[in-house]
């Protein structure tokens, strides 16, 4: 091809993409900067318009203060690492059975999906209803094994793990799916090649089925620890946070602060934080997760 076409066609795509890279900027860095605006003022309704008074990074020091911000951390941490554990575990393994299912294959996959179609709020309101002391499914059951009941969203001890079970309920279909397209996608001859040379469930799972995988298992990985990490609807529906800060979590900490409170200067520099955190570990697992592919 001539080299003036090639210029040529290189420029317009450009010109091509330019339209959908300026709505892109108009709706990720123009809220960016009014976070960060936000976050560096003290602002205060009066007389129906915002009272905007400089406040310099006072915010972000109080950050290491805040009680409240290092229960929401902690729990926050906690809940990724323990839902997310369970619903990669979970999912991976009801993919590989679902997978080598014959007969009944849709009727499965329609049962396991079931849990991601309900609306949260339903599902809010179902768990509170199975969690009750007084009337629950759950404490009915316990009673007919002869074991008693428990406040499930009133104990500290319990609440959150109550929490993280209802989010491994409600989000192991969405892993499940994933990695169910995944697995169906995989080559099937290496399977066959390695059956032929006489390999065990056990080796043609660790050494071909999981090193194929890796990069669906990563991006699923990577998306349910961003999405674990913004949790709010479980815990707004379910304890409000409590009892006390047993459920506290960094998202519902900034709803209190910038809404219950009326403190947007503040709750804007938390949500800065968080972004920043998420930001870093989203390069952190993406440079993990090029490594390992290298690696194997």
């Amino acid at each position: 091809m001539d080299a003036h076409l090639l210029g040529d066609a290189r420029r317009w795509r450009y010109y091509a993409l330019a339209p959908a890279v300026a709505v892109y900027l108009l709706l990720t860095a123009l809220p960016l900067a009014n976070l960060v605006a936000m976050s560096l003022h003290d602002i205060r309704w009066q007389g129906g318009s915002a009272d905007w008074q400089f406040s310099g990074i006072r915010h972000f020091a109080e950050l290491g203060g805040d009680q409240l911000i290092r229960a929401g951390i902690a729990n926050t941490v906690v809940f990724a690492i323990g839902a997310v554990t369970c619903e990669m575990l979970i999912g991976f393994f009801l993919a590989l059975f679902t997978s080598r299912v014959v007969t009944g294959r849709v009727a499965y996959r329609t049962i396991f999906l079931l849990p991601i179609l309900i609306p949260g709020i339903v599902i809010g309101a179902i768990w509170k209803l199975m969690y009750n002391p007084d009337f629950g499914v759950i404490n009915q059951l316990l009673s007919l094994a002869g074991l008693p009941g428990r406040d499930w969203l009133g104990e500290k001890n319990l609440a959150l793990a109550s929490v993280i079970v209802v989010d491994i309920w409600h989000w192991t279909p969405f892993v499940f799916l994933l990695l169910l397209a995944a697995l169906e996608s995989l080559p099937q001859d290496v399977f066959e090649a390695t059956r032929v040379d006489g390999a065990t469930a056990w080796q043609e799972l660790r050494y071909v089925t999981l090193p194929m995988m890796w990069p669906a298992i990563a991006v699923t990985l990577l998306f349910r620890l961003i999405v674990s990490f913004k949790v709010f609807d479980e815990v707004y529906l379910l304890t409000g946070g409590g009892p006390g800060t047993a459920t506290e979590v960094v998202s519902f900490t900034i709803y209190r602060r910038f809404f219950t409170e009326d403190r947007m200067g503040y709750g804007s520099a938390i949500s800065l934080v968080t972004l920043f955190v998420l930001a870093l570990l989203i390069v952190l697992a993406l440079y993990g997760s090029r490594r390992f592919s290298k690696e194997t």
